[in-house]
């Protein structure tokens, strides 16, 4: 009998999948992002004090380039234990880790208090930050992947994806808001740890919710396979190793279509911070405010993206962001010159618009790269590895091309390439779209990836650009 796809859950099942991913996401990434903007505004003076504000700055960003170095580590180890025992139980492990290690950062002493002690405590939690984050990713989009049918995939899995400007949107809002009601020296002295302390709410408000949802469903099955063959006497060999033996290129796709989306959105969001107020030399509230109104676009616009994945492919929608971002990279800077706040709140509205063409698709994308046995550890690997070459330089490397040329030519130069290698990847890539995830490909292609999904046709006419069907 042809295979189906996966079928759809029951609709308020998946809509409190859905909310258990996205607000568990949203919590992680303000924890994550409030670090990022803490470090271009307030730890190169607090933590890192020195009489270049750029050399401060330069430093900050090096401890936030530490929390992306354990990602990868954190998506090996949760995406192990995520393939043996499940994606929510890690996924509350994680929460409970970037939360506590978020809430500690409010209560660290300042370099003024301690010394040189302060940057080392930051930077061990940042780690830690950094190692939770990297198993969360895939198993939140996991969760909702693996509970959605076939032909909305798209569309669901892009939610947890929102979480990202979600979790941005809350972190450059607290501090824009205490930004502006407080002094500058209020801030400086005690205002910067209210967000950090906040997070403790957030994360009680976060595991309330996400431990109230399900399990996956297509794990569960594959679970029970790998039970059955285990009593068979057949032996089950670690998930990160299946995944370098089956899956390298998946893998590589999983980097290159991660690539440019990570170094653009490190860019967009918190590299321009240090260039509006150190360079441009513009208040700090003309930043934040403008991050923070393209990051309300942003989380709106990012499930509608992922729909139209749903209609067109997850690769046409891709080079939409990629092609549009590697344009505007250029047109970017130019408009935040202009020093004009409505100006430089456009610039990064649609710069975050065309971003969240690369990000709507990309967890649907990555998860029916994989076989469920090895779906946490390969799409949390791909993604992990990418941040680290991606997210991690993107701020350090701006600055430094800032400080050599004293223009953000070079950097709208470095935006453009990255961009192109997502573009590249993902123009060779196979499509996805309808891959019935319960069907391994280790098993042979189901039916409605080798010939057309029965809950979502792909004839050959509708994969531009050179796509393939899957298979």
């Amino acid at each position: 009998m042809a295979s189906q796809g996966t079928a759809p859950p029951a609709r308020t099942g998946m809509v409190r999948t859905v909310a258990a991913s996205l607000v568990g996401t949203t919590v992680e990434w303000y924890d994550f992002f409030l670090y990022g903007s803490a470090a271009a505004l307030v730890f190169n003076t607090v933590f890192f004090p020195s009489s270049d504000p750029l050399v401060g700055t330069l430093l900050s960003f090096l401890t936030y380039a530490v929390g992306f170095a354990a990602r990868p580590l954190g998506g090996v180890v949760f995406g192990h234990y995520g393939d043996r025992m499940g994606r929510k139980k890690l996924l509350v492990v994680s929460l409970l880790m970037m939360g506590g290690a978020t809430f500690a950062m409010g209560l660290l002493p300042t370099h003024a208090t301690i010394g040189v002690g302060a940057p080392v405590l930051l930077t061990v939690l940042r780690l830690v930050q950094g190692f939770a984050l990297g198993g969360e990713w895939g198993g939140a989009v996991l969760l909702v992947s693996e509970h959605g049918g076939d032909r909305h995939r798209g569309f669901w899995a892009s939610w947890p994806q929102a979480g990202a400007p979600g979790g941005n949107l809350l972190a450059t809002g607290v501090l824009a808001l205490l930004a502006a009601v407080q002094s500058e020296e209020a801030f400086l002295a005690w205002g910067w740890r209210v967000p950090f302390l906040l997070s403790g709410v957030l994360v009680v408000i976060g595991l309330w919710i996400r431990i109230s949802v399900s399990e996956s469903p297509v794990f569960l099955a594959a679970q029970r396979r790998a039970d059955e063959a285990a009593a068979a006497g057949a032996g089950r060999k670690p998930p990160v190793v299946e995944v370098f033996r089956r899956s390298r290129r998946e893998v590589l796709t999983a980097i290159g279509t991660r690539f440019g989306e990570n170094i653009s959105y490190y860019i967009l969001t918190a590299f321009v911070l240090v260039y509006v107020t150190v360079h441009l030399e513009l208040p700090k509230s003309d930043a934040l405010n403008a991050v923070l109104i393209g990051s309300a676009f942003h989380f709106v616009t990012i499930p509608l993206w992922g729909a139209l994945s749903d209609r067109v492919g997850r690769r046409p929608v891709t080079l939409i962001g990629a092609l549009g971002m590697a344009g505007w990279a250029f047109a970017f800077f130019a408009l935040v010159d202009s020093r004009s706040f409505p100006v430089i709140t456009c610039a990064v509205t649609v710069g975050l618009l065309f971003h969240g063409a690369m990000y709507g698709p990309q967890a649907a994308f990555i998860s029916e790269l994989f076989d469920t046995e090895v779906r946490y550890s390969g799409a949390s690997m791909g993604s992990q590895l990418a941040s680290i070459i991606g997210g991690a330089l993107a701020p350090i490397i701006a600055v430094e091309l800032l400080r050599d040329y004293d223009s953000a030519l070079p950097v709208a130069l470095y935006l453009c390439l990255a961009a192109l290698v997502t573009a590249v990847t993902v123009y060779v890539a196979r499509e996805t779209r309808g891959r019935d995830l319960a069907a391994d490909e280790a098993s042979g292609p189901a039916p409605d990836r080798a010939a057309g999904s029965a809950t979502a046709p792909d004839p050959a006419g509708s994969l531009p650009l050179g796509g393939r069907h899957p298979g």
